[in-house]
């Protein structure tokens, strides 16, 4: 058995029941694979391999000693096992295109694999998998919510977002000190913005990095040539924006 390693931050789901509940919320539907990140002992992928209509399954492990029993134990991976990094994997290269994502994401880098699903959404149209409660929570979170930040500003401009169920943690191998949580991400029609998308998340960042300041004063560095339109805007706090307020912002900066 695979020994689950602190500093990957593997917690092994080893409930049946809850992983296919994660595979049937996977929508794949014009996809041409999916891709599972981290699948540790691969109770996941034998889930989403169940469905009949899955289409070729990919997995991205970067822990060499599950590669070793992944390899051993589920023939059906034979040339679709990814060794290495899914922050570093050129989609391209690698895989069939679009593809659906899905995973126990690892909760060290949760939040940088859905930084790079943004940046890939042209190439990953859904996603589906458990996060960190908390984390899960930000990122499906409306604007005025206390736990509404980057993330969810970001999600919110690009995909429809789905809280579906939690998870208990003894749910995992080892249990987790935290509760996890299952949401779904379906890609919207590309918004039509008044910025780039490096121009919102400049704007972004910097008004949540003083979330507690009204926006005149957590914008001030940026120097920003606003109008008297804007005002109603500059009296508000970060987490009180909806992302198309952040763009028009946003389209300020040169």
């Amino acid at each position: 058995m695979v020994k689950p390693k602190k500093h990957l931050g593997q917690h092994f789901l080893r409930s049946e029941e809850i992983a296919a509940r994660i595979a049937a919320a996977l929508p794949v539907e014009g996809c041409a694979c999916a891709l599972e990140i981290g699948p540790g002992t691969g109770i996941l992928t034998r889930a989403l391999l169940a469905r009949k209509d899955m289409p070729p399954l990919y997995a991205a492990e970067i822990d060499a000693e599950s590669v070793r029993y992944l390899a051993a134990h589920i023939p059906e991976l034979q040339g679709h096992l990814l060794p290495g990094d899914f922050l570093k994997l050129r989609l391209e290269e690698h895989l069939p295109l679009p593809l659906a994502l899905v995973g126990n994401y690892p909760y060290n880098i949760s939040s940088q694999i859905v930084f790079k699903m943004l940046e890939q959404r042209a190439h990953i149209p859904v996603m589906a998998g458990m996060f960190q409660r908390e984390v899960a929570r930000r990122l499906t979170a409306p604007p005025g919510s206390r736990t509404y930040g980057i993330l969810s500003v970001l999600c919110d401009a690009y995909y429809e977002r789905d809280y579906l169920f939690e998870v208990p943690p003894e749910a995992f191998r080892p249990p987790p000190q935290v509760h996890s949580a299952v949401i779904c991400m379906r890609r919207k029609p590309e918004p039509q913005l008044p910025c780039t998308e490096v121009q919102l998340r400049r704007v972004v960042k910097a008004g949540f990095n003083q979330r507690r300041k009204t926006l005149r004063n957590a914008l001030k560095s940026l120097q920003l040539p606003f109008e008297s339109r804007h005002e109603p805007l500059l009296q508000k706090r970060a987490e009180q924006l909806h992302f198309s307020e952040f763009a028009d912002i946003a389209s300020l900066l040169p």
